[in-house]
């Protein structure tokens, strides 16, 4: 029989299916300098940095001449200085906690298993190619920052915070971005996973200010499918969250309208996106994760070369 995941095992939040599908592809920035494979391309700048970043573990085949021997001394293990200046790609995950994304019309698929189930597959492709993953959790504030590191650990620590589950909190992220955009030296691809349901012009305000700072950004908006279809039909009680109150209404009188806002909502904002040279993904809890992810990550792949 097989084991079934405990609550902090790693396997929780990762589908092996999705992983059978975006292990082989490469995730390469688009728009910046830094999105190599560890190894496949020379920096420029090689050999000139002196800025001290972080030690890694050796492994054959690396230059020795960077192994830091004081480590050695004291710990009998080989591991190398790196520097801000090398070319490993480093991606943030920011992952929305906020009450909302415990919604979810798919039994044991709420829109914030599915975030973690993405954030983890990325997570777990970006670690297997030796680039490093930091990760962000958020709601109306940053709950947990934990800083990039191309170690598989990283993995493990990410699905310990997401077991943590949905507070109750309402989301409040333009002013998240705008601290984001600060505190990351390093120019970075950033993937948001979150509903996004918030007031339009402060998030791309928030975001804009990331792509100012040169971060390559990724929008990956998940969504359940009855939030986009609005297909009730009986009086229903709809319990609020996120500050909101409970509304028991007859939806059919509010179907038009309802469809026409969050349709106006997403229209604005993927041309904001797009118009900041941002990368829109919608994901639909409806939609197998390993298809998705693959379909974005095969396109992204194409379009880079």
């Amino acid at each position: 029989m097989a084991k079934q995941a405990t609550k902090d095992d790693p396997r929780k939040y990762l589908d092996p299916r999705t992983l059978a599908k975006v292990r082989s592809l490469e995730l390469k920035a688009r728009l910046i300098v830094e999105g190599y494979l560890s190894g496949q391309h020379k920096s420029p700048y090689h050999g000139f940095s002196v800025e001290f970043a972080q030690h890694r573990e050796y492994v054959p085949g690396d230059d020795i001449k960077h192994i830091d021997w004081k480590v050695w001394g004291r710990t009998g293990r080989f591991y190398l200085k790196q520097y801000e200046e090398e070319t490993n790609l480093v991606c943030w995950i920011m992952l929305d906690i906020s009450e909302s994304m415990k919604y979810g019309s798919i039994e044991g698929m709420s829109k914030f298993d599915y975030a973690c189930m993405s954030a983890a597959a990325l997570a777990y492709l970006v670690l297997h190619q030796s680039d490093a993953v930091g990760f962000v959790t958020f709601d109306s504030e940053i709950r947990n920052f934990l800083k990039p590191t191309s170690q598989m650990s990283q993995l493990k620590e990410m699905v310990h915070l997401m077991n943590q589950g949905v507070g109750g909190e309402k989301s409040n992220m333009a002013p998240l971005f705008h601290d984001m955009a600060e505190r990351i030296n390093r120019r970075s691809i950033l993937f948001l996973i979150s509903d996004m349901f918030e007031d339009l012009e402060p998030i791309l305000s928030g975001l804009k200010h990331l792509r100012h700072k040169r971060h390559e950004v990724v929008l990956w908006n998940v969504l359940d499918e009855m939030e986009l279809t609005f297909p009730f039909q009986e009086s229903t009680l709809f319990r609020g969250m996120e500050l909101y109150p409970d509304l028991l209404t007859d939806p059919r009188s509010l179907r038009k309208a309802y469809l026409e806002q969050i349709e106006g909502f997403l229209r604005g904002l993927t041309k904001g996106c797009r118009d900041q040279n941002i990368d829109y993904v919608q994901l639909r809890t409806d939609t197998p994760l390993n298809v998705a992810m693959s379909s974005y990550l095969a396109h992204r792949q194409k379009r880079s070369r």
